[in-house]
């Protein structure tokens, strides 16, 4: 089911949480709305499934207009982060619940609705615990539960509210990888909410970066990490650190000095670069503070760096060096980004 969001506005007592948001989700596609708190995600997400109704602008499944359809005629599936399980019921109950409440006229017969409980357990990995209660299930599998209460209804589209925010992180990341795969074999359109940057990148086929209700970026894991479009997505997306420059005659100058790097278009702006990006150097034209901390991370180190700033507090910087680097603290490190970012102002 494709889905069409087009000039979405919505208000809360006159605050815009959305701000003309337009984003078409294609048919089968895997999307992650991704942001901080505040920025709107969960509301969009919330207008999508029909929870909540748009101030302005519309919203289309396929060609229909669902803008001000409620959740029953939308057909969705809602996954939230706690479950919601019904406890006194127990797992094939929970999963066939969706089936039994419906109206006489569209309800399946007992056998079929056991059959599609059984299918969907099968699909879960939940297969020989239909007769157990959710608080006789780790936190994995009551989510694996509530997907699949979700998709007993054989919903158009599936949407998933901060899934795996109250697991822990092991479980957190076999959840992602199972979601990925139950995600390609059946084939739904699926939108889910995370502020995990891991989680999004790693899972969507699309990651749609929000800030303060308006969307900042639209791409692929790879777009908004190696390509971020705004200064946000820049520095909401990984790691990085960000100095002002000025940029004269294509040449990078920081603090009136020129740095080794090069730029096409003139004017002040900001330079950003991640820690992954910086090679050390013994040059004068370059980068350089003091030491003020060192960190293992896997095969590397992080040098955390203070860049004097007169008058000031110092710029801070992190750059990613080899575990061999003669990297004391208080010591001067030199270095220059290899692949940066410069936003003009």
């Amino acid at each position: 089911m494709e889905v069409t969001i087009s000039n979405i506005r919505k208000e809360f007592e006159r605050f815009p949480a959305l701000n003309d948001v337009s984003l078409k989700i294609a048919s089968g596609e895997l999307i992650a709305l991704l942001g901080p708190s505040g920025s709107g995600k969960t509301t969009l997400l919330r207008l999508i499934a029909g929870l909540d109704f748009p101030t302005a602008g519309q919203i289309f499944f396929g060609e229909e207009d669902a803008s001000h359809r409620t959740v029953q005629e939308r057909n969705v599936g809602f996954v939230f982060q706690h479950y919601a399980l019904f406890r006194h019921m127990t797992v094939a109950e929970n999963i066939g619940f969706g089936l039994k409440v419906r109206p006489s006229g569209n309800r399946p017969a007992r056998t079929e609705i056991r059959r599609r409980v059984s299918e969907l357990l099968e699909m879960v990995q939940l297969s020989g615990l239909e007769k157990r209660y959710p608080n006789q299930l780790s936190g994995g599998q009551r989510q694996r539960v509530a997907l699949a209460r979700a998709m007993a209804i054989e919903p158009r589209i599936l949407l998933l509210d901060e899934p795996f925010g109250a697991l822990d992180a092991k479980v957190r990341k076999e959840l992602r990888r199972w979601l990925r795969e139950f995600h390609d074999r059946t084939g739904h359109t699926t939108v889910f909410v995370t502020h995990d940057q891991e989680e999004a990148l790693e899972l969507a086929d699309r990651v749609v970066v929000m800030s303060q209700g308006k969307i900042e970026q639209v791409g692929s894991a790879d777009d908004v990490y190696d390509r971020p479009g705004s200064p946000f997505v820049f520095s909401f997306i990984g790691e990085s650190s960000q100095l002002p420059i000025e940029v004269k005659s294509g040449t990078v100058l920081f603090q009136g000095q020129p740095v080794g790097i090069l730029e096409s278009q003139e004017g002040e702006g900001d330079l950003f670069f991640r820690p992954e990006d910086v090679v050390l150097v013994d040059a004068p034209d370059a980068l350089f503070g003091k030491v003020t901390a060192c960190r293992r991370l896997a095969g590397t180190r992080i040098a955390e760096i203070d860049i004097a700033n007169e008058g000031h507090a110092p710029y801070h910087v992190e750059v990613e060096v080899p575990l061999h680097a003669p990297v004391a603290l208080g010591s001067e490190l030199r270095f220059r980004p290899t692949r940066w970012k410069v936003f003009f102002k």
